[in-house]
């Protein structure tokens, strides 16, 4: 018995890929056509159905897409080598290194190789601080899926306790920038945060981006909490987000599941970063 609304994150992903399949239409009528490019480094299984949906929704919006697949024994330089000469090509509007990267290949001198004007993921240094600043042009895409939501759910940020549980850059760090600007009062937990049941039961948003199945429990939520789930870990090749969905929909006003719930919209609003840095070309 559920008494959370579930957030239905495939219909927000239809109504974000109609605006940018127009805009895709419009681009192709001045001669401007979407390009984006993944490289993938390694057989990691969650990233193939990853880049499988990319595609998918990429081309379903009318953009190109291109993947490049790596050995997981490439060296840094390699890496770095191919990256560069990806974007020579000037028909690109986006490149990805699908991430988690195999771990001897340092993360962020990699994804450094990528052109900002191309890094349609927001992981370069320089995307980074423009967040910080508040002057991006384009935003990180999983971060703003949790924003997104917000938004459809008619929910300002402002002044609302806000307890992210992940501190990774890839979403609890940028999110945390973001939300800090929209002046939320933001609590952003890693691994060696001290009482984190604690921090949640404050919170009147809850977001978790770990990746570890039924890390949020029911005892760690007040009722009333908007909970949006953006982990995903692969057990008996079944898909699993960081809350213990069953409990804490009891408690919750609002939750998203898993999977139909962040992913949807976080690769909507990539493909929609792919067509506005194709407009800036």
């Amino acid at each position: 018995m559920t008494s959370a609304k579930i957030i239905d994150g495939k219909l927000i992903a239809e109504k974000i890929n109609t605006k940018t399949a127009r805009m895709v239409r419009e681009l192709r009528q001045r001669g401007v056509v979407p390009h984006l490019e993944v490289v993938f480094v390694g057989h990691d299984k969650p990233s193939h159905t990853y880049i499988r949906r990319k595609k998918e929704a990429a081309e379903m919006v009318g953009i190109e897409f291109k993947l490049h697949t790596l050995p997981a024994d490439i060296s840094k330089e390699d890496l770095v080598h191919t990256i560069k000469k990806i974007q020579t090509n000037k028909k690109l509007c986006g490149i990805i290194v699908q991430l988690p990267l195999p771990e001897p290949l340092y993360t962020p001198e990699i994804l450094n190789a990528i052109k900002p004007e191309l890094d349609v993921d927001c992981l370069t240094d320089y995307q980074l601080g423009k967040l910080v600043m508040n002057t991006s042009y384009i935003t990180p895409p999983t971060p703003t899926a949790v924003t997104t939501i917000l938004d459809e759910l008619k929910i300002n940020p402002k002044g609302k306790n806000i307890t992210i549980v992940g501190a990774g850059a890839l979403v609890g760090k940028p999110l945390s920038i973001i939300l800090s600007n929209a002046q939320a009062t933001v609590t952003l937990c890693n691994k060696f945060t001290k009482n984190i049941k604690e921090k949640c039961l404050q919170a009147d948003i809850i977001v978790t981006a770990v990746g570890k199945k039924n890390l949020l429990t029911a005892d760690m939520v007040k009722k009333g909490t908007i909970i949006i789930d953006t982990g995903i870990s692969f057990h008996k090749h079944k898909m699993y987000g960081d809350i213990a969905f069953d409990q804490v929909a009891k408690k919750a006003s609002f939750v998203t599941p898993t999977p139909g719930g962040v992913g949807p919209i976080t690769v909507a609003l990539l493909l929609r970063n792919v067509a506005l840095l194709a407009d800036r070309k």
